[in-house]
């Protein structure tokens, strides 16, 4: 006979943890397992990480999931391993094996790592995997890639910003090249691995993927899910940064108690500020994040704001916070 299932008492939780993801477990797997450690009421991710890679995988709470889709949004970094001679139906090692070629290491000179490293570097398309979390028809292409079915998939323009290869040839029978790479979203490593493999004459998959950074955040701030969960509740709590740590590329405006009020009424407030397309609106008194806005022609226009509630709850859990000057960068 099963004991009864312990229940958690929810509650709101506001902020942002930098989780370290594991192998082997989805981004939606990582989040609910936070989520319950946590005793969160309200979580999201910021875009998924495959099972099969590890690293940052920032995690919104509370007010901060108003601001998930700017991570959606910044270049990633990762690194990858692509073992040449062997490709695979999904372009990493848990596909089937469709081809084998021998690697000859003498054609893997410099020159050729160079040219191919510049080949795919700048803006690229890319035709998706079968093997992805992308629709069609409200299908999962990897629905369609399991029973056998492929289907056409439009190119997609992504943009490599930088572009490191490096040959790994200690063990003569699985030469592989490390990437590290800076992309922009929608970059599927995979296919970069699988088109880098082909450039070189040899194909690849994928053996290794960790991202190492994302908008400017490094996987050496992140915790991990066997660390949180070994920690005591409030150094758990602890570990979660403020809403404002998701718009480190904002300009910051400071409002007065009157003006504060009225932006978070949703109403637009004149001022001096030059034009911003990102902005992070504080109040004064208290200090307190009010959300996110821009700046045309002199007006201060509200974009995502945090509710009166919202403000309440993270200012009694961070009493500290401060937030001071007119306008400037977080």
């Amino acid at each position: 006979m099963h004991s009864p299932r312990t229940r958690v008492q929810r509650r709101p939780v506001h902020g942002v943890l930098l989780l370290d993801k594991p192998l082997g477990l989805s981004s939606n797997d990582a989040l609910q397992k936070a989520k319950w450690l946590l005793r969160a009421e309200k979580a999201g991710h910021t875009g998924t990480l495959d099972p099969l890679a590890s690293g940052v995988l920032p995690l919104c709470f509370g007010a901060a999931t108003k601001f998930s889709q700017l991570q959606l949004d910044a270049p990633k970094t990762y690194e990858a391993v692509a073992l040449l001679g062997v490709t695979t139906t999904t372009g990493d090692a848990e596909g089937d094996v469709i081809e084998r070629r021998p690697v000859v290491l003498a054609e893997l000179t410099p020159e050729r790592l160079a040219a191919v490293q510049l080949q795919f570097t700048g803006p690229l398309q890319q035709v998706p995997p079968m093997y992805s979390a992308l629709k069609k028809d409200g299908k999962a292409l990897y629905e369609y890639a399991r029973a056998g079915i492929e289907v056409d998939r439009p190119a997609r323009d992504v943009v490599i910003h930088s572009l490191s290869l490096t040959l790994l040839a200690d063990n003569p029978d699985a030469i592989a090249v490390k990437m590290v790479v800076q992309c922009s979203k929608g970059t599927y490593i995979r296919t970069l691995g699988e088109d880098v493999g082909a450039a070189l004459g040899f194909g690849a998959h994928l053996t290794f993927l960790r991202r190492i950074d994302t908008g400017g955040i490094g996987v050496e701030r992140c915790v991990t899910l066997a660390q949180l969960e070994a920690m005591e509740e409030g150094v758990r709590l602890a570990q979660l940064e403020p809403p404002e740590s998701l718009l480190a590329q904002h300009v910051r405006v400071t409002l007065d108690s009157e003006n504060a009020a009225r932006f978070l009424s949703g109403v637009r407030r004149r001022g001096t500020w030059p034009d911003a397309g990102a902005v992070a609106v504080f109040g004064d008194n208290p200090p307190a994040l009010l959300g996110v806005g821009h700046i045309v022609g002199g007006e201060l226009v509200p974009d995502r704001l945090l509710s009166p509630l919202e403000i309440q709850q993270i200012l009694e859990g961070t009493p500290h916070l401060q937030a001071s000057g007119t306008l400037e960068k977080l």
